[in-house]
Parts: C-alpha cells; sequence; structure tokens
C-alpha cells in the first residue's frame, strides 16, 4: 500500500496543478472575449501561436532534428502580423483573402527555405530535412492554429467579436475532452489505447473524453443558443462534439509523436501540470480548422442539395 501512495499523490498534484493553470488561462481568455476588444484578442491569439512555433523549433533543436529556426520564427512573425492587421481591419470580409495569403506565405516557406540552403554544399537528408521541417512547423502550428483567429470573425453578426462564443465552444469542447479522457482515464483506465505512442492514455479515457465533450457542446448550447446559432440544430452540435472530440484526441497524438521523435518529454514547462504552450493548443490545432471549413461550407453543401 505504501509503494502505491507517492504514485496517487503525484498524480493527485499534477491533477492540481494543471488545474490551476487551466482555470488561470481560462480568467486570461474569457477577460479578453468579454472587453469584445478585436486587438486585444487578435494579440493574445498571435502570441499564442508564436511561443508555439518557437517551443516547436527549440524541441527540434534539442533533439537533434535539422530545422532553420531563425526562418522559421521570422516568417511566423510576419504571417502573424499580416494576419492580426487582415482580420482585425476587415473582419468577416477579409476571410476569402487570408487564404490567399496561406497559400503565398507557404510557398515564401518552401522558396526561400531551399534558397537558404544554396549558401552551403548538400549535406546528405539535412538539406531537405532542415527544409521539411521548417515548413512543418509554419503549417502544423502557426497556419493550423490561426484558424481560432478566423472562426471570430465567421459569424456573419453586427458585433466587433461576432464569433467569440463559437470559439469559447470550441475550446470548452476540445479542452473537457483531454480533461475528461485525464479524468476517467486515471480513475478507471485499464486497457492502453496506443501504448507506443503514449503509454498513458486508455481506451476508457477516450471515452471518457467524448462523454466530457458532449456534456460541454450541448450545455454550452443549450445555454446560449442565440449566441450559438451558426452551429445549427441539436443534431449539428452533436455530431460537431462528437467529431472535435475524435480530432482533439488525434491532435494530442499528434504532437506525441512529435515529442517521441525528438526525444522530449513537453514542449516547455511554461504552464505548470500541462507544459508548454505548445502541449495547450496542440488539439485545437486540428479542431479549429474542421469546425472553420464545415460551417463555412457545410451551408453551401446542404443548400445545393435541396
Amino acid at each position: 500500500m505504501s509503494d502505491l501512495a507517492p504514485a496517487k499523490d503525484s498524480k493527485a498534484r499534477v491533477f492540481c496543478a494543471r488545474l490551476l493553470s487551466t482555470l488561470i488561462l481560462w480568467a486570461i481568455v474569457t477577460g479578453v472575449f468579454l472587453s469584445s476588444n478585436v486587438w486585444l484578442f487578435m494579440a493574445l491569439m498571435s502570441s499564442l501561436g508564436f511561443l508555439g512555433v518557437w517551443e516547436y523549433f527549440r524541441m527540434a533543436r534539442q533533439g537533434g532534428v535539422p530545422c532553420q529556426p531563425r526562418w522559421g520564427l521570422c516568417v511566423s512573425i510576419v504571417y502573424l502580423g499580416v494576419l492580426a492587421w487582415l482580420l482585425g481591419s476587415g473582419g468577416h470580409s477579409a476571410l476569402d483573402l487570408v487564404h490567399g495569403v496561406d497559400a503565398a506565405f507557404i510557398t515564401l516557406t518552401v522558396l526561400l527555405g531551399f534558397v537558404w540552403q544554396l549558401r552551403r554544399p548538400v549535406d546528405g537528408h539535412q538539406t531537405f530535412t532542415e527544409v521539411a521541417v521548417t515548413t512543418l512547423g509554419f503549417i502544423y502550428v502557426v497556419v493550423m492554429f490561426s484558424f481560432v483567429s478566423r472562426l471570430l470573425f465567421l459569424p456573419q453578426l453586427d458585433e466587433s467579436v461576432p464569433g467569440a462564443w463559437l470559439i469559447i465552444w470550441l475550446v470548452l469542447v476540445t479542452k473537457f475532452t483531454d480533461m475528461g479522457a485525464y479524468v476517467t482515464g486515471s480513475l478507471i483506465g485499464k486497457h492502453k489505447m496506443i501504448p507506443h505512442i503514449s503509454p498513458g492514455k486508455t481506451w476508457q479515457g477516450f471515452v471518457g473524453g467524448i462523454g466530457f465533450a458532449l456534456i460541454a457542446g450541448c450545455g454550452l448550447f443549450a445555454l446560449m443558443p442565440e449566441r450559438l446559432a451558426i452551429l445549427g440544430g441539436w443534431g449539428w452540435v452533436i455530431g460537431l462534439s462528437i467529431l472535435l472530440s475524435l480530432l482533439a484526441v488525434v491532435g494530442d497524438l499528434a504532437e506525441s509523436v512529435l515529442k517521441r521523435s525528438m526525444g522530449v518529454k513537453d514542449s516547455g514547462n511554461t504552464l505548470p501540470g500541462i507544459g508548454g504552450v505548445l502541449d495547450l493548443i496542440d488539439s485545437l490545432c486540428y479542431t479549429a480548422p474542421v469546425l472553420y471549413f464545415v460551417l463555412k461550407w457545410a451551408p453551401a453543401c446542404c443548400s445545393s442539395l435541396n
């Protein structure tokens, strides 16, 4: 019995630290949303995106993975600045233009990444890997996470931040998946899910995460159906909650693949109990783009079928 006590205490401390970090983060995010200040929101999202990609390149360097961190951080800063200015000043009308900006910056990242390699002789796979890892970091962290910002302007409402509650709904569903999986897995988890990628994840935690996501998604929609009218009816809310929950799990596992490949445990130690900023936003990098495109394209698809 005494041998088991330290493990239980350790889990309890980790959970308390994670809960405290989560509450502080929620307080910051809620304050930004309630302020209805577009520029404050864009500053928050840009900061999270930059810190996330900075941690990505730091992990790569710590793991001995060839990359171009200076070029990757430089293009990320410029991209985040352009994105913030376009969305902050143009709102919903700038969304289509932003897609073109994505293509332009991805092209620029690859093109100048190879140009940068011309300064020295080809060094086997390292030369190719540097460009590939740098491009992946920009797309995976910066571009995919930027869809959180775009969701703020997707609803066509006469408000300064029309999609604030939509983003809160997205974050609730995504993070309740993580929390539900952690709590359920810690209490009753027995059957390992993917032990070669993440030994701590269990199938019981997986089911618990989906259950928590449904509670969060349906609960907030029931409280604020007008604010979340863009989600459609209950069928869409339930379906999207399950879909985003599955994507949140995949997003978390994707970062686990990165960390194992690079030989690091956490992306950072900025947030006690959670890790780094990339550990915080990894699942949102998967859920935000899918929610954006579903809400943007589904109405058009449904109307064309009628």
